[in-house]
């Protein structure tokens, strides 16, 4: 899989590496995932006031796909998937906060193949407001680009998603 970009502490506006320091690894995957209509799943996080992709972290027993698939399930409430394409990766080097944390996400195109239920969101993503929004490609690369967070995680999401989101424009052209 090919290698995006990476993603260094955001820190005055300028971006950095800390060399010294001690990350914790993360795997996640996530997806553009297109729907019947052609408009592509996004999560609005009210609280803070950004928008995301599905998707998340990648436990002990799942390969990349199963972990996909249960994420989009969980966010989205879409019973089944398929996957159409790899994006690439997006390494983020995270180190405002210890623990440290390298995220290393995997990125996919995917088509809702199953059912879309209601998602069935954590108690955390609950106190922060996520909502699911169907949006064009386009809308949602503007919508991501308009975001105006001053939340750090937020940032960091903004610009990983909008990677994938262009790649997957390119890719669809």
């Amino acid at each position: 899989m090919e290698l995006l970009k990476e993603i260094c502490t955001l820190n005055d506006n300028h971006y950095r590496f800390n060399s010294d320091a001690l990350y914790t690894i993360r795997k996640a995957a996530r997806c553009v995932l297109f729907n019947e209509k052609n408009d592509i799943a996004l999560l609005y996080v009210a609280k803070h006031h950004y928008h995301k992709l599905p998707g998340g972290g990648i436990e002990q027993a799942e390969d990349i796909i199963e972990a996909l698939k249960r994420e989009v399930r969980e966010e989205i409430g879409v019973t089944d998937l398929k996957v159409e394409g790899d994006l690439g990766i997006v390494i983020e080097y995270r180190d405002l906060y210890e623990p440290y944390l390298m995220q290393l996400s995997y990125g996919y195109i995917a088509r809702v193949k199953g059912e879309v239920m209601d998602p069935t969101f954590t108690e955390r993503e609950i106190e922060n407001g996520f909502r699911v929004k169907w949006l064009s490609l386009d809308e949602a690369i503007h919508t991501l680009e308009q975001d105006d967070t001053s939340d750090r995680m937020g940032q960091y999401i903004k610009i990983r998603d909008l990677e994938f989101l262009k790649k997957a424009r390119g890719q669809l052209r």
